[in-house]
């Protein structure tokens, strides 16, 4: 028996833990953690269940193509060859675009974060953009938008991980890396057996939250008041870093009291300069002039004012103004802990002394993820959790959140590849011109009401690469009357699923684990972000199946873009891809548990000089935006007042009376999103959905661990089993999305539509956030009650 052990990473999930495969005769036997790789310290029970995944009896191994029209309860699938396939594909594209436009097509392309589509996601969205479509659902509204593109319009760059190593207090906030990103979990529990001091914001104690030193109940939906409280009793105490805030931060500028912007030298002079910003020198009692250029102010050694009222002389008049921290620290006040209490369910004690524990550590980092982004309020909840971060002065310093210095890459995905008319053309960019359209990134209710509507144009067909939209997305009965009417749909995937059995040609996808991934950044801290790794192809490939990146180079010659895919030579596209980190496959091959390469570590780049003077951050100006300039300049608020989550079409934030309770969901421990509920060693842990609950509320609504419930919401209604948790909060409930599968090993059926145990079926998205177009799968509102035994 010949027995191999293959050193690669599992690529089924953000965390890309480092592993062994173990081989028996061209057979997947075993998955194991590599405890020499910067991730591979541990490996969850979803990268074990590899081999069931990869040899499993359903997996889709030949192009299919639908014989009967979409209504049909029987598609008629039909075998076909890849040439057919493409060529079907390629040629209804070409002549869709020709009649009405590229971006009458649209593509949807799954997470990175919770699926394997990290080897394939940058080369099918550079295929998207040579092929001209603006329009991609990647669902970053409701995974990543937040921290890759809330947080820069503070800091100027997406959310740094913490350098746990070196930290003295970590706050987790929405995010339980137990689940998620273990390799981010294990970092976590190392940091707290050292010493460090572990704040957890959940409403439910999942994970790290049982070793917490504080864990903070929050009310889902109730972030940022608590944000702004705890940074209001930061504020008062004094537990802030001053010098920081003054020295790196707007703060110090000075905000018009009639029109709320911020003061310029055009203000002061007829001829000033609108790009110049003003502050309050307190040692010489007169205005101050800043430079955005240059990000210098006329003098190094000025008093800058934080607080206070001040009458500047303007061109034509007097002009009130404050400084921007001292609008903030107003905003705060407005947070007293007694109040936050009543909004957020967290005590005020509690509060202050959560906010004495991160102002009186030296060294303070966080992280935030989920849980906040699935809101109707989620930008500016984030916003104020940024803003309070900044407040600890540990931004990029030794034990706080440090931007690495990462492997230098070719960016791949091209965004010059398609015209800038194309980029306007992305549906909902009008509505939210600073959301995830700015990327081409569209949400699913955008997607379906060009489809249903034909709003602003028609979307006429759909290129879809693992996206399960209808059992991922809000409204999942509005998605399947939209894919009902496209005009062609093609779906890419390991199995069959619901989203699937809408398509007009489906092509089958290699596994993790029959195909090569590269990867350069691993993520999680320094040493991991200066590692690459060429993960090979452990087994030969099942039938005819092909990676994503196989099918999108095979697209793209047959559209007539293979000039851009390098003529269809992968192995040329990572060379190019390579090419500026002085890495080759020749190395990584010879290598194939991964290269270190060597990276300098700097501190507090912000403060490097650069012709002369600080580099500053990658804001509008150059400075940690406590009052965000872009905000400002396209209508939203520049300061993050906490707004109730809001639900249904009025815009209803009171609906206690009818849905007294909070829905929240979380993922579940044994599966990735919609996923692996067909795998028998994961699906006997948790046989059917579940939607926890406290005891005290389930016996209020003569419920038993166990039973059946029906939660009806101002949208639809839900079907799951009862499981006690004894310290959510009375008023909560925490249900789990993805359930559609059946696994035949253990006799348990599957879940169609009409069974009612689709989460996301019960989400309604009348209400999104305003800025990033979020639904509010975190923060919805429900009634509960018995139902009857599941039918399935």
């Amino acid at each position: 028996m010949a027995t191999e052990r293959v050193h690669g990473f599992c690529a089924l999930c953000w965390s890309r833990c480092g592993c062994i495969s173990t081989v028996e005769d061209g057979r997947l036997i075993a998955v194991e953690p590599d405890p020499e790789h910067p991730t591979g310290k541990a490996l969850c029970g979803k990268g074990r269940a590899a081999p069931e995944l990869v040899h499993h009896p359903d997996r889709l191994l030949h192009p299919l193509k639908r014989t009967r029209p979409k209504g049909d309860a029987d598609p008629g699938w039909e075998r076909i060859g890849w040439d057919e396939a493409l060529d079907t594909i390629a040629d209804t594209l070409n002549r869709l675009a020709k009649e009405s436009g590229s971006e009458t097509v649209a593509f949807g392309i799954t997470t990175t974060a919770g699926t394997a589509m990290q080897d394939g996601f940058a080369w099918v969205e550079r295929l998207r953009r040579a092929f001209g479509s603006p329009n991609a659902a990647v669902a970053m509204e409701l995974c990543g938008f937040s921290k890759e593109m809330v947080f820069p319009h503070t800091f100027g760059v997406p959310m740094p991980v913490a350098d746990l190593a070196q930290t003295d207090c970590f706050i987790l906030w929405g995010h339980n890396p137990s689940t998620t990103w273990l390799a981010h979990a294990t970092r976590i529990a190392d940091a707290k057996a050292r010493g460090a001091k572990l704040v957890v914001v959940d409403p439910r104690s999942a994970g790290l939250a049982n070793k917490a030193d504080k864990w903070l109940r929050v009310r889902p939906g109730s972030d940022g008041a608590l944000a702004l409280g705890l940074a209001g009793v930061m504020i008062e105490e004094g537990w802030f870093d001053r010098e920081f805030v003054t020295r790196w931060t707007n703060g110090p500028f000075l905000v018009r009291d009639d029109t709320g912007q911020l003061l310029t030298g055009a203000d002061l002079d007829e001829n000033g300069d609108p790009a110049e910003r003003i502050a309050w020198d307190a040692g010489a009692g007169a205005p101050l002039r800043y430079d955005t250029q240059s990000g210098a102010y006329e003098r190094d050694d000025a008093d800058l004012a934080l607080t206070g009222s001040y009458e500047i002389a303007g061109a034509r008049s007097s002009i009130a103004c404050r400084p921007a921290f001292d609008l903030y620290a107003e905003l705060c006040r407005q947070y007293p802990p007694e109040r936050v209490e009543e909004i957020a369910w967290v005590p005020a004690a509690q509060i202050r002394e959560t906010a004495r524990l991160i102002g009186s550590s030296e060294r303070v980092s966080f992280y935030a993820w989920a849980g906040l982004e699935m809101l109707a309020n989620a930008s500016q909840t984030n916003r104020a959790i940024a803003l309070l971060y900044a407040l600890t002065g540990s931004f990029d310093a030794e034990g706080g959140n440090v931007v690495p210095a990462t492997i230098p890459t070719n960016d791949v995905m091209a965004a010059d590849l398609m015209p800038e008319d194309l980029w306007n053309k992305s549906l909902g960019l009008a509505e939210r011109p600073l959301g995830p359209e700015t990327q081409g990134w569209i949400t699913t209710d955008a997607l379906y009401e060009a489809v249903l509507e034909r709003r602003p144009y028609p979307v006429r067909a759909l290129v879809n690469f693992g996206k399960n939209i209808l059992y991922t997305h809000a409204n999942g009965a509005r998605g399947a009357k939209a894919l009902s009417e496209l005009e062609f749909m093609v779906h890419a995937d390991l199995f069959m699923n619901p989203t699937a059995a809408y398509a007009d040609i489906v092509l089958p996808v290699a596994s993790a684990w029959e195909r090569e991934g590269l990867c350069t950044d691993f993520l999680v801290d320094q040493e991991a972000s200066a590692y690459a790794q060429l993960r090979p192809a452990v087994v030969e490939a099942r039938g005819e199946t092909r990676s994503d990146m196989w099918i999108a180079f095979a697209l793209a010659e047959r559209l007539g873009l293979g000039n851009l895919f390098w003529n269809g030579d992968m192995e040329a596209a990572h060379r190019h891809q390579l090419a500026p980190s002085g890495i080759t496959l020749e190395a990584l091959r010879a290598n194939p548990q991964g290269v270190r390469a060597t990276q300098p570590v700097q501190h507090r780049k912000y403060a490097v000089p650069v012709d002369g003077r600080p580099a500053g951050f990658d804001t509008p100006s150059r400075k940690v935006e406590i009052y965000a300039e872009r905000f400002l300049e396209h209508g939203y608020e520049p300061l993050p007042d906490y707004v109730e989550p809001a639900i249904g079409k009025n815009g209803d934030t009171d609906v206690s009376d009818t849905f007294p309770l909070v829905l929240t969901c979380a993922k579940s421990t044994h599966f990735l999103h919609s996923q692996n509920r067909n795998l028998p060693s994961l699906r006997r842990h948790e046989p059917d959905p579940l939607v926890e609950i406290n005891p005290e509320t389930a016996a209020a609504h003569a419920i038993g661990e166990g039973d059946w419930v029906t939660l009806t919401t101002p949208h639809s209604s839900l079907r799951a089993r009862a499981r006690f948790a004894a310290k959510l909060h009375p008023k909560v409930v925490s249900a789990t999305h993805g359930w559609w599968q059946g696994c035949e090993a253990l006799s348990l059926s599957g879940y169609p539509a009409a069974d009612n145990t689709n989460f996301n079926a019960a989400i309604g998205n009348e209400t999104i956030d305003p800025i990033g177009g979020s639904t509010p799968n975190n923060a919805y509102r429900c009634r509960l009650e018995p139902a009857a035994t599941h039918a399935g």
